[in-house]
């Protein structure tokens, strides 16, 4: 059985079709991520996912219960940490926790909430109200709210958004940890570096609809090519017969450096030999792995 299985799922707002039949079935246990744009649909499927909002055909279950039908056990097997700070200033972060927990009907879950706030390093906060914290502290409650009732599916959208890197560390260890003690975490982020370390399958989102669905190594190896060799001339052009390697292909609009699309070494040599022919002199040579940002700029185009 999937943790999560979407089918088919389709929502539009008046003129705007925000998901245009999007099916996917992410494995108990996984670390999925879920990429794209702004506007691509992401947030809106993570609203059908959690039940905040209702899609226009299609099914979603979360360990087979149904999002809609089975909303109760759908939701207890669900933590959703949201994009946006909401919270109730007028509670501690203990309080805020505890009723949390009432909410799943949970008492006596004390132990957990303090393992919690210690892992999310917020235990000196416990006793402070929630409009006192600045906002990366109050990220953290919001993450430890999600896991409050520990559900096998941890669902992170835009968690790292605009915190600091000691909190991206602290949460990475936590959620790593959940995620090897068998929980399936769903992640949403522009950090694709933070989607390349920790995702071991990523689908991308364009315009509603599914456009790259595969593990994360083979995503970059078969969209991308598994190396490029970056290249800057010091004098000379890049012949013609070079510019189809061109990743990018703003590059040969804007200046001396360019990045060759190169599957193994041996295509080192025969790419320099065709500058020195060109009479192109190098400035600057760097064989680099290819990463996930090559994968998205490429399935998206030019929009971030």
């Amino acid at each position: 059985m999937a943790a999560i299985q979407i089918t088919n799922v389709e929502k539009r707002y008046k003129s705007l079709q925000a998901l245009g039949g999007v099916s996917l079935s992410i494995g108990q246990g996984e670390f999925f991520g879920l990429l794209g744009p702004n506007g691509a649909g992401k947030t809106t499927l993570i609203s059908i996912i959690a039940g905040l909002n209702r899609a226009d055909a299609g099914k979603v279950t979360i360990h087979g219960h149904d999002v809609v039908s089975d909303y109760r056990q759908a939701r207890r097997m669900l933590g959703v940490v949201p994009q946006e700070l909401v919270f109730d200033p007028f509670f501690t972060v203990r309080e805020t926790l505890r009723m949390q927990s009432g909410y799943f009907g949970l008492k006596n879950n004390d132990a957990w909430i303090d393992e919690v706030m210690f892992n999310l390093d917020l235990t000196n906060k416990a006793d402070a109200n929630m409009r006192a914290l600045s906002g990366g502290m109050k990220r953290r409650v919001l993450v430890a709210q999600a896991l409050v009732h520990k559900p096998p599916v941890i669902v992170l959208d835009e968690p790292t958004a605009g915190v600091d890197v000691e909190l991206r560390q602290t949460l990475w260890q936590f959620i790593g940890r959940l995620n090897r003690d068998g929980h399936t975490v769903v992640l949403t982020t522009h950090y694709l570096e933070e989607a390349q370390a920790l995702c071991n399958r990523i689908a991308m989102l364009k315009g509603g609809k599914v456009v790259a669905l595969d593990t994360t190594a083979a995503l970059i190896k078969r969209i991308s090519g598994s190396s490029q060799l970056v290249v800057t001339l010091a004098s000379g052009q890049l012949p013609d017969s070079l510019k189809p390697l061109v990743m990018h292909p703003d590059e040969l609009l804007r200046g001396n450096t360019y990045s060759l699309r190169v599957n193994d070494f041996a295509e080192v040599e025969p790419i320099l030999a065709r500058l020195r022919e060109a009479g192109a002199k190098i400035e600057d040579m760097q064989l680099q792995q290819a990463d996930l940002e090559d994968v998205f700029i490429q399935m998206m185009g030019n929009e971030k």
